[in-house]
Protein backbone atom coordinates (compact mmCIF):
# COMPACT_ATOMS: atom_id res chain seq x y z
CA UNK A 1 0.00 0.00 0.00
CA UNK A 2 1.18 3.51 -1.15
CA UNK A 3 2.45 5.67 2.07
CA UNK A 4 2.45 9.43 2.56
CA UNK A 5 5.88 10.23 1.03
CA UNK A 6 8.31 12.01 3.21
CA UNK A 7 11.49 12.22 0.90
CA UNK A 8 12.45 16.50 1.15
CA UNK A 9 10.94 18.20 4.50
CA UNK A 10 9.17 19.95 2.65
CA UNK A 11 5.51 19.25 3.65
CA UNK A 12 4.04 20.59 -0.05
CA UNK A 13 6.75 19.16 -1.87
CA UNK A 14 6.33 15.84 -0.21
CA UNK A 15 2.54 16.13 -0.82
CA UNK A 16 2.70 16.59 -4.77
CA UNK A 17 5.42 13.57 -4.86
CA UNK A 18 2.85 11.13 -2.84
CA UNK A 19 0.18 12.46 -5.65
CA UNK A 20 1.79 12.79 -9.06
CA UNK A 21 3.57 9.43 -10.33
CA UNK A 22 5.10 12.10 -12.84
CA UNK A 23 6.45 14.59 -10.11
CA UNK A 24 7.81 11.45 -8.38
CA UNK A 25 9.26 10.70 -12.01
CA UNK A 26 10.99 13.74 -12.49
CA UNK A 27 12.68 14.03 -8.87
CA UNK A 28 13.81 10.65 -9.72
CA UNK A 29 15.71 12.05 -12.57
CA UNK A 30 16.79 15.20 -10.76
CA UNK A 31 18.25 13.32 -8.25
CA UNK A 32 22.15 13.52 -9.54
CA UNK A 33 24.94 15.76 -8.31
CA UNK A 34 22.76 17.70 -5.74
CA UNK A 35 21.27 16.50 -2.11
CA UNK A 36 18.58 13.94 -2.63
CA UNK A 37 16.05 16.03 -0.83
CA UNK A 38 16.86 19.00 -3.14
CA UNK A 39 16.36 17.20 -6.28
CA UNK A 40 13.03 16.11 -4.91
CA UNK A 41 12.27 19.73 -4.53
CA UNK A 42 12.16 19.97 -7.81
CA UNK A 43 8.92 19.34 -9.13
CA UNK A 44 7.07 21.61 -6.65
CA UNK A 45 9.62 24.47 -8.08
CA UNK A 46 8.06 23.58 -11.49
CA UNK A 47 4.49 23.49 -10.27
CA UNK A 48 4.67 26.59 -8.53
CA UNK A 49 6.22 28.80 -11.90
CA UNK A 50 3.20 26.93 -13.97
CA UNK A 51 0.75 26.99 -11.75
CA UNK A 52 0.34 23.16 -11.35
CA UNK A 53 2.48 20.29 -12.49
CA UNK A 54 1.25 18.72 -15.86
CA UNK A 55 3.04 16.11 -17.49
CA UNK A 56 0.98 17.18 -20.80
CA UNK A 57 1.77 20.96 -20.27
CA UNK A 58 5.21 20.66 -19.75
CA UNK A 59 5.62 18.19 -23.03
CA UNK A 60 3.83 20.46 -24.71
CA UNK A 61 5.51 23.60 -23.98
CA UNK A 62 8.00 25.57 -25.67
CA UNK A 63 11.73 24.02 -24.47
CA UNK A 64 12.73 27.07 -24.71
CA UNK A 65 10.60 28.74 -22.34
CA UNK A 66 10.63 25.66 -20.09
CA UNK A 67 14.35 25.90 -20.13
CA UNK A 68 14.53 29.59 -18.59
CA UNK A 69 11.17 28.15 -16.06
CA UNK A 70 13.82 25.87 -15.00
CA UNK A 71 17.05 28.30 -14.54
CA UNK A 72 15.06 30.81 -12.80
CA UNK A 73 16.49 31.15 -9.25
CA UNK A 74 16.37 29.16 -7.05
CA UNK A 75 16.62 26.47 -10.18
CA UNK A 76 15.49 23.20 -10.75
CA UNK A 77 19.16 21.87 -10.14
CA UNK A 78 22.40 23.02 -10.29
CA UNK A 79 22.65 22.52 -13.50
CA UNK A 80 19.12 23.58 -14.39
CA UNK A 81 19.50 24.26 -18.55
CA UNK A 82 20.32 20.72 -18.82
CA UNK A 83 18.14 19.09 -16.39
CA UNK A 84 14.99 20.84 -17.61
CA UNK A 85 15.65 19.29 -20.88
CA UNK A 86 15.89 16.32 -19.62
CA UNK A 87 12.75 17.04 -17.69
CA UNK A 88 10.96 18.25 -21.01
CA UNK A 89 12.36 15.14 -22.69
CA UNK A 90 10.57 12.89 -19.63
CA UNK A 91 7.37 14.58 -19.64
CA UNK A 92 7.18 13.90 -23.94
CA UNK A 93 8.21 10.04 -23.46
CA UNK A 94 5.55 9.59 -20.94
CA UNK A 95 2.82 11.38 -23.40
CA UNK A 96 4.10 9.49 -26.07
CA UNK A 97 4.90 6.25 -25.23
CA UNK A 98 2.43 5.95 -21.76
CA UNK A 99 -0.52 8.58 -23.40
CA UNK A 100 0.56 10.89 -20.52
CA UNK A 101 -0.51 8.35 -18.12
CA UNK A 102 3.11 8.08 -15.49
CA UNK A 103 1.54 5.06 -13.94
CA UNK A 104 1.83 3.00 -17.06
CA UNK A 105 5.08 2.02 -16.86
CA UNK A 106 4.19 -0.13 -14.02
CA UNK A 107 0.81 -1.02 -14.90
CA UNK A 108 0.53 -1.68 -18.18
CA UNK A 109 0.20 -5.44 -19.31
CA UNK A 110 0.52 -6.64 -15.61
CA UNK A 111 4.61 -6.71 -15.67
CA UNK A 112 7.17 -8.11 -13.77
CA UNK A 113 9.97 -6.53 -12.17
CA UNK A 114 12.29 -7.12 -15.08
CA UNK A 115 9.94 -5.70 -17.69
CA UNK A 116 9.38 -2.77 -15.07
CA UNK A 117 13.39 -1.91 -15.14
CA UNK A 118 13.07 -2.27 -18.55
CA UNK A 119 10.70 0.27 -19.01
CA UNK A 120 11.88 2.61 -16.44
CA UNK A 121 15.95 2.38 -18.22
CA UNK A 122 13.92 3.30 -21.72
CA UNK A 123 13.17 6.79 -20.29
CA UNK A 124 15.39 9.60 -20.82
CA UNK A 125 17.74 10.62 -18.26
CA UNK A 126 17.36 7.04 -16.86
CA UNK A 127 20.24 4.70 -16.83
CA UNK A 128 20.56 1.52 -15.00
CA UNK A 129 20.96 2.66 -11.24
CA UNK A 130 18.53 5.54 -11.97
CA UNK A 131 15.97 2.44 -12.78
CA UNK A 132 16.64 0.51 -10.16
CA UNK A 133 16.53 2.91 -7.34
CA UNK A 134 12.96 4.11 -8.70
CA UNK A 135 11.87 0.66 -9.02
CA UNK A 136 12.90 0.07 -5.13
CA UNK A 137 11.30 3.09 -4.13
CA UNK A 138 7.91 2.24 -6.12
CA UNK A 139 8.07 -1.38 -4.37
CA UNK A 140 9.26 -0.22 -0.62
CA UNK A 141 7.18 3.47 -0.84
CA UNK A 142 4.36 3.21 -3.31
CA UNK A 143 3.01 -0.01 -2.58
CA UNK A 144 4.01 -0.88 -6.67
CA UNK A 145 5.35 -4.68 -6.07
CA UNK A 146 5.29 -6.58 -9.44
CA UNK A 147 6.38 -10.72 -9.21
CA UNK A 148 10.55 -10.14 -8.98
CA UNK A 149 10.61 -6.17 -7.94
CA UNK A 150 13.36 -6.65 -5.14
CA UNK A 151 15.69 -9.12 -7.51
CA UNK A 152 15.01 -6.89 -10.28
CA UNK A 153 15.95 -3.69 -8.35
CA UNK A 154 19.59 -5.26 -7.17
CA UNK A 155 20.58 -4.40 -3.56
CA UNK A 156 18.16 -1.53 -3.41
CA UNK A 157 15.28 -3.69 -3.04
CA UNK A 158 17.08 -4.99 -0.48
CA UNK A 159 14.54 -5.04 2.97
CA UNK A 160 15.83 -3.33 6.05
CA UNK A 161 19.05 -1.07 3.69
CA UNK A 162 19.39 2.15 3.96
CA UNK A 163 21.48 3.13 0.85
CA UNK A 164 18.66 5.34 -1.59
CA UNK A 165 16.21 7.63 -1.66
CA UNK A 166 13.82 4.26 -1.61
CA UNK A 167 14.91 4.19 2.18
CA UNK A 168 14.27 7.65 3.05
CA UNK A 169 10.94 7.80 5.43
CA UNK A 170 12.00 10.43 7.88
CA UNK A 171 14.64 12.95 8.83
CA UNK A 172 16.99 9.92 10.45
CA UNK A 173 16.43 7.51 7.50
CA UNK A 174 17.73 10.28 5.29
CA UNK A 175 20.61 10.56 8.12
CA UNK A 176 20.96 6.84 7.56
CA UNK A 177 21.38 6.92 4.06
CA UNK A 178 23.80 9.50 3.73
CA UNK A 179 26.44 7.85 6.82
CA UNK A 180 26.03 5.10 4.07
CA UNK A 181 26.75 7.10 0.91
CA UNK A 182 29.40 8.32 2.75
CA UNK A 183 30.87 5.65 3.80
CA UNK A 184 30.75 3.66 0.21
CA UNK A 185 32.72 6.62 -1.49
CA UNK A 186 34.97 6.33 1.40
CA UNK A 187 35.60 2.90 0.44
CA UNK A 188 35.37 3.31 -3.03
CA UNK A 189 38.33 5.65 -3.00
CA UNK A 190 40.37 3.47 -0.84
CA UNK A 191 40.91 1.27 -3.67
Amino acid sequence: MARALHLTGDKEADALLSKDPFALLTGMLLDQQIAMEVAFIGPKKIADRMDGFDVRRIAESDIEEFVELCVTPPAIHRYGGSMGRRVHALAQHIVENYDGKTDRIWKQGKPDGKEVLKRLKALPGYGDQKARIFLALLGKQRGVQPEGWREAAGAYGDEGSHRSIADVTSPESLAEVRAFKKAAKAAAAAK
